[in-house]
């Protein structure tokens, strides 16, 4: 079959046209309603943004109008720009600038902050409003094009084209454009499917959000199987537990975040959750007793994904067998717990040394990815996609890993976060495991403050699980018992709440190093 997103949709219209293809709150479509939908903002579009490489972008809270914008947009050959809606205005003003996004489409939600940044933006010529009130002055009204426009037929694309450009969180400085294309985003679909078996039975809870490409993975392959998307506008607890006895979900996406908020509500257990046949995770560590907790609270299928924008989402991914083995105690299945599974099917994942040799099972060097999935490169970076990615394919991550003898990867540390202190490497990932094997921490994130006499000092700054009270110095013993006493770290920051994330769900160390760093002190 042709490679590109049009033909996901055509498909799944011709498959399943009867089938329930979205419930958003009062708003049901089958796939023949949602069919003609895209292909009228598909139509729509033709008069305010150039169907070849013309971008859009997106700032809405979970909505039909994103399934719409994932299949619609890149249809006829623009490029869907959807945008974390947990940014400041400035950094979306740099970001549409960056991609030189000449429409926006904006909900109710976010209609002041596109009505700032039509102005902000030079580039920006129209924003379109979505939503149950007044579309605002300036703006144009996305119902009323849909409803002006006429279905047609989708325009050639190439699969090579791009579909989508896609922002990284920017936790090491401004954010990068990454160029996905119909090839990447379709190959990484399929892998979802088969690592996750959706079928025209399923219906996939959208409560991640669904601007991220690990949703977006899920929207593409479950719309190829005929499943319903059932869409709420943020995750919350118990309008999570509510939709899913409701609409009887069956599959759904979270993070460990979501995941603890939910295990310490009160709805959980008054939920009845026996539709539920997986829950994928991601995004970051997970803490041992959470992810055990949480099979025994919610028995269904688990699976955890690694991955990143630039290889469309998935990398790698640890199966149920390996959750269900872990849960029933056994000894490798546990350490195993730790990893981050095995390569997806159809995603070659290697572990180099500083010389850009392969290193042997066991020893730790850089994360490296090839696959049909990696993307075209980052827009207007030449210098950096060059640096990214070699003349092979191969897409340098800059995570350090190594594998185990079974092919299990594990995630070391990021070649930007390991702390060299007295001489000493030390990877963050391995002294946060260490604090996460407390029970009372939740979530732990190490960086290094920079020390006249060590080079740099080994900092941590942790959440604790809700009700704890535990002592600092209890923490501090409780892992020296585990690392070495150089990788301990020198002081730790009790943090309320929880530990500042991109949208991603990757912890943010720039922002922890900057709040206890000595001057900001």
């Amino acid at each position: 079959m042709t490679e590109t997103i049009a033909a996901i949709l055509d498909r799944a219209e011709l498959l399943y046209a009867d089938n329930t293809a979205a419930i958003d709150g009062d708003t049901r479509r089958t796939y023949r309603e949602l069919a003609n939908d895209v292909y009228r903002l598909d139509s729509a579009l033709d008069a305010i943004t150039p169907t070849q490489g013309g971008v859009v972008g997106l700032l809405a809270l979970n909505s039909y109008t994103h399934l719409l914008a994932w299949l619609g947009v890149p249809r006829s050959g623009r490029v869907l720009n959807a945008l974390n809606t947990r940014l400041s205005t400035a950094e979306l003003s740099f970001i549409l600038d960056d991609s030189g996004a000449s429409t926006l489409i904006v909900d109710d939600a976010f209609a002041d902050q596109g009505a700032e940044l039509a102005l902000s933006c030079p580039k920006l010529r129209t924003v379109v409003h979505t939503g149950s009130l007044p579309t605002p002055d300036g703006m144009t009204s996305l119902e009323k094009l849909l409803g002006d426009a006429r279905p047609r037929a989708a325009l050639p694309v190439a699969e090579s084209d791009i579909a989508g450009v896609f922002y990284t969180g920017g936790t090491t400085g401004l954010p990068k454009g990454v160029m996905l294309s119909h090839r990447n985003l379709v190959t990484n679909a399929k892998h979802a499917l088969l690592l996750w078996g959706f079928d025209e039975a399923d219906r996939y809870l959208h409560a991640a959000p669904m601007f991220h490409l690990a949703d977006g993975a899920a929207t593409l392959a479950l719309t190829w199987v005929g499943g319903a998307h059932v869409v709420v506008p943020a995750f919350d607890p118990s309008s999570w537990c509510e939709t899913v006895t409701r609409h009887r979900v069956t599959r759904a996406t979270l993070v460990p975040t979501m995941i603890n908020r939910l295990l310490v509500s009160e709805c959980l257990a008054e939920t009845d959750l026996s539709s539920l046949r997986s829950i994928a995770y991601g995004g970051s560590a997970m803490p041992r007793a959470l992810i055990t907790k949480a099979m025994d609270y919610i028995p269904c299928s688990w699976g955890q994904v690694f991955g990143m924008t630039e290889c469309s989402g998935i990398a790698t991914f640890l199966d149920h067998e390996d959750h269900r083995r872990a849960l029933d105690g056994e000894s490798d299945a546990l350490v195993r717990l730790g990893s981050a599974g095995r390569p997806a099917i159809g995603v070659e994942v290697a572990i180099r040394g500083v010389d850009g040799s392969l290193v042997k099972t066991g020893a730790t060097g850089e994360i490296v990815i090839r696959s049909s999935t990696v993307m075209v490169g980052y827009l207007d970076r030449a210098d950096e996609t060059a640096s990214a990615l070699d003349e092979n394919g191969w897409y340098r991550t800059g995570d350090i890993g190594r594998f185990d003898d079974a092919g299990y990867l594990y995630v070391v540390d990021r070649l930007k976060d390991m702390i060299i202190t007295g001489g000493e490497n030390v990877y963050t990932a391995e002294v946060e495991a260490a604090l996460l094997e407390h029970p009372s921490v939740f979530e732990a994130a190490v960086f290094g403050i920079p020390h006249s006499d060590w080079g740099e000092s080994v900092h941590a700054a942790i959440v604790l699980f809700p009700n704890h009270t535990t002592e600092v110095e209890e923490i501090i013993q409780h892992a020296r018992t585990l690392i070495a006493r150089y990788k301990v770290p020198r002081e730790l920051h009790v943090i309320d709440g929880e530990l500042p994330k991109s949208a991603a769900g990757k912890i943010l160390r720039r922002e922890l190093r900057d709040r206890f760093a000595p001057s900001s002190r």
